[in-house]
């Protein structure tokens, strides 16, 4: 039996203990490492998260078996996530692969046929336990094959997302109050008014995209005002690929993965503690 969780149960939690669980988007053996390992340090509860673009480069059942083996390791809850997936038939593939998450991402989509892709999905995961996180509004930014311009972007609508969670009957909400994916070119506005309207309407956990790149005491503000998930991606690669290019410059001659590899990790690694801490999910495990 599967010691990996859904994140049903560790959201919950942090809705009633008013912190937040982080998300990372991992991309291999050693970022997954990485994660678990500093979860574990921490005593974190922790959500391994993968994109299209990563499941196609590092595959399903290889994520899955990996994580299997982290929560076979670790006594603390660890959760395998679908990331902004979009493909109905992927999302049903890889939660017979193993993921005991996933997020389908029909927000650029009219609202009823949000409502109706995500409650398909729904539907389906709930046979298994997993959990559907879906997202009402759309965050501009670009992340992996991923880009809405500013154009597109749209905020989470307080009254729709009443209905929404009704229609579809989804686990937790992703919610756009100002956030973006990638970085920032300047200090986000975030719309914390919307925050709370939205945290008094709806009872599911509510989730911040986006978080890379945003001030601390912004986050901290988000998850005091109801936010339960925080989703880190791009905070996480630009320190673990500058540690390596520095590791190649000053070891040009150097070709063992496992020396170039490690610098990354390390950098990376004190990225993750903190987000954990940021979060306030340490020591929830």
């Amino acid at each position: 039996m599967s010691k990996i969780k859904s994140t049903r149960d560790m959201l919950k939690r942090a809705q009633e203990g008013k912190y937040a669980v982080p998300a990372f988007n991992i991309h291999n053996l050693e970022t997954l490492q990485v994660v678990v390992e500093t979860a574990n340090e921490l005593r974190s509860p922790v959500i391994i998260a993968g994109t299209p673009s990563t499941i196609d480069y590092a595959g399903a059942d290889y994520i899955v078996a990996m994580a299997e083996v982290a929560a076979e390791r670790y006594d603390i809850p660890i959760a395998v996530h679908l990331d902004h997936f979009e493909d109905v038939s992927l999302i049903k593939n890889y939660i017979l692969t193993g993921f005991t998450s996933a997020m389908i991402d029909a927000s650029h989509y009219s609202f009823e046929d949000n409502i109706e892709i995500v409650s398909e999905v729904v539907e389906f995961a709930h046979k298994y336990d997993v959990t559907v996180e879906a997202e009402l509004g759309r965050l501009v930014g670009v992340e992996d094959d991923l880009e809405v311009d500013e154009s597109s972007g749209a905020f989470t609508d307080p009254e729709a997302a009443v209905k929404f969670v009704k229609k579809t009957n989804i686990d937790s909400l992703a919610i756009a109050i100002g956030t973006a994916h990638g970085l920032y070119k300047g200090t986000p506005n975030l719309d914390f008014e919307r925050l709370v309207e939205i945290k008094n309407k709806v009872d599911v956990p509510l989730v911040l995209h986006g978080a890379s790149d945003v001030p601390d005491d912004l986050v901290k503000k988000a998850i005091s005002l109801g936010i339960c998930k925080v989703n880190i991606a791009t905070d996480l690669k630009i320190p673990f690929s500058d540690a390596v290019k520095k590791h190649f410059i000053e070891n040009p001659k150097a070709n063992d993965p496992r020396k170039y590899m490690t610098p990354g990790k390390e950098a990376m690694k004190a990225i993750v503690a903190h987000k954990i801490l940021l979060c306030g999910s340490n020591g929830k495990a």
